[in-house]
């Protein structure tokens, strides 16, 4: 279009001719804008439909990856989380050790026998009854037995007695 309009412009002679090629040109480009409108217009729903879809698959696909990361991150959190509650019962077994320790060195201090005292003499109570028993001819008379046993409870019964009078005191 451009170049007929140049070669009558260099012809000079066809100035109505001119006019009307301007007029017939800028019709065409007229007709040429409405088109692209009208197309625009009926392609436009089907671009905006294609957009939206487009959209909603990435907005789908950011969800799973942020899905991922939540997801990650509460694994890491929950990770942190047990390996802080593991050091921390370790420390509380390390402290239950301390105070047990000191406790039984204060109780040493005070004289009162510990769980391994009491059963060293138990079992050394029962290698001397073997060996009495071997030395008095095998059993010993169900007298003594008997005898032995209200004994060792009445002298039991002192010792239960003694910590009520501390808690007082």
């Amino acid at each position: 279009m451009v170049k007929k309009l140049q070669k009558m412009s260099a012809d000079k002679k066809s100035g109505p001719q001119l006019s009307g090629a301007v007029k017939e040109s800028a019709q065409q480009i007229w007709l040429a804008g409405l088109g692209a409108f009208s197309k625009a217009q009926e392609e436009g729903g089907k671009v905006f439909e294609t957009l939206v879809k487009e959209g909603l698959s990435i907005q789908r696909k950011t969800q799973a990856v942020a899905e991922g990361k939540i997801s990650e991150a509460t694994n890491k959190m929950a990770s942190m989380a047990t390996d802080i509650q593991s050091k921390a019962g370790h420390q509380w077994d390390k402290l239950e050790n301390i105070f047990e320790d000191r406790v039984a060195k204060a109780l040493n201090k005070l004289g009162v026998p510990s769980a391994k005292d009491v059963d060293a003499l138990i079992a050394r109570i029962d290698e001397l009854n073997r060996n009495v028993q071997k030395m008095s001819g095998g059993k010993a008379p169900a007298a003594k037995t008997a005898a032995a046993k209200p004994a060792a409870k009445k002298a039991a019964r002192p010792a239960a007695k003694r910590p009520a009078a501390r808690k007082s005191a």
